[in-house]
């Protein structure tokens, strides 16, 4: 049965928060956002940019744990583990090593496809309401491979693409220098997936949004939401460090800083943060057609309006230590090998670095659908490399709850009581 409107607070002003807050909005609901930082300045700023419905591949594999050693030996491998670190992340290592078996690939990858599949058709009527279309192209991606073993060693994954629709085009040699003639000529196939999408500012793409959420009647309160106050099972108020926020719903989006929240609300959900790195490379003597991953360097290299943004790599160090910018350094090193152009811009060129959290599950599914504390709080967060992409069609679940509605979806791959 349908419920009238309610008075929301979504904690998280990533792409997560904002989109949710614009479609409870259009579904009648008020909305207040809860952020100590100003809108799209967390993960949702320094990402890839790229919305990929083929992303539909769980981060963990068979063979898992026979490549961790190998990455991590590696000084310019895709993945670091602090070692002040490597105790407290353990546990997670363990759950993430297990999350890799055949059987549980197939059911999270059903899952990721239900939560991917709709992203780019529930995104585009938000973006034009913010007047950000300039801010999305929608001309695929490029995946690049130097070998044909390593095509192969990807097969795997393309055959969990191809099951679940995804549409591509192989390149042979000749072809994927005509598509890009910038590439590298040690790469030698690709494979071109045009039904993906990016944005060519993700930062400026969330304060557009926002923007909408504000112009439609939202509010922002700028404070670290730290419990939630409630009256049997009813919640009434979120409770922040600058004082409450009355609510009749929450939606918790906070991303890497979800997990106390999730516990406040009765869960205990085993989130990590896998640290990402990024260099953008100004002025840069050429760009990318599509943003185009390195397949070997788990690198991604994204046009964008401010230049190139280079993203990837992937340590494990917790939310308080401080950055290790030789992850980022990694990226400047290798993007000649992908684009020779660019070489000189990222060695002495103008080039800024960043380093933010992603939010990550062992077993790549954020957590999605009703507390176990109460039903008025809802759990929005754990997107993990997927962020931008699952952003828009979580917005639509977690809309359709808050109005009384059933999921448009199956939430139990989701439920926070699967750990």
């Amino acid at each position: 049965m349908t419920e009238g409107p309610k008075k929301v607070a979504v904690i998280g002003c990533g792409m997560v928060g904002v989109m949710t807050a614009r479609y409870l909005q259009r579904a009648g609901h008020s909305v207040t956002l809860v952020d100590p930082r100003e809108p799209g300045e967390g993960a949702s700023f320094g990402n890839a940019g790229c919305f990929n419905p083929s992303s539909v591949v769980p981060i963990a594999g068979p063979d898992t744990f026979k490549q961790v050693p190998g990455y991590l030996t590696d000084p310019l491998g895709p993945l670091s583990i602090r070692w002040r670190y490597a105790l407290p992340i353990l546990p997670w290592l363990i759950r993430y090593g297990l999350a890799g078996t055949p059987g549980r690939i197939a059911a999270q990858a059903d899952a990721l496809h239900a939560l991917l599949a709709p992203s780019l058709e529930a995104l585009m009527p938000v973006v034009a309401d913010a007047g950000a279309r300039h801010l999305v192209r929608r001309d695929g991606i490029l995946i690049v491979y130097r070998t044909a073993r390593s095509v192969e060693s990807d097969a795997r994954n393309w055959a969990i693409r191809r099951a679940h629709g995804i549409e591509w085009e192989d390149l042979d040699e000749a072809a994927l220098h005509d598509f890009d003639p910038n590439l590298s000529l040690d790469v030698k196939f690709g494979k071109y997936v045009p039904g993906n999408g990016h944005t060519v500012n993700p930062g400026a793409l969330v304060k557009a949004i926002a923007a909408s959420v504000h112009a439609a009647g939202g509010v922002l309160v700028r404070a670290v939401a730290r419990d939630f106050r409630f009256a049997g099972n009813r919640l009434e108020a979120v409770v922040t460090d600058a004082g409450e926020v009355a609510a009749e719903v929450a939606v918790i989006a906070a991303g890497a800083h979800s997990k106390p929240l999730a516990a406040a609300a009765g869960d205990r959900v085993p989130l990590e943060t896998e640290r990402g790195y990024h260099v953008v490379i100004a002025d840069p003597a050429v760009q990318p057609r599509v943003p185009t991953t390195d397949s070997e360097a788990k690198m991604v290299a994204t046009p964008m309006e401010m230049g190139v943004r280079v993203a990837g790599t992937v340590e494990l160090a917790g939310l308080e230590l401080p950055p290790d910018w030789r992850r980022a350094d990694i990226l400047r090193k290798r993007i000649g090998g992908l684009y020779p152009a660019l070489a000189e811009g990222a060695a002495h060129g103008n080039v800024t670095r960043w380093m933010g959290h992603r939010p990550s599950l062992p077993d790549s599914l954020p957590v999605l659908g009703r507390s176990r504390r109460s039903p008025d709080v809802i759990h929005a967060f754990g997107h993990q490399h997927v962020g931008m992409t699952a952003a828009p069609f979580t917005a639509v679940v977690v809309a359709e709850l808050v109005s009384g509605r059933p999921s448009p979806i199956d939430l139990a791959p989701y439920r926070p009581s699967r750990f």
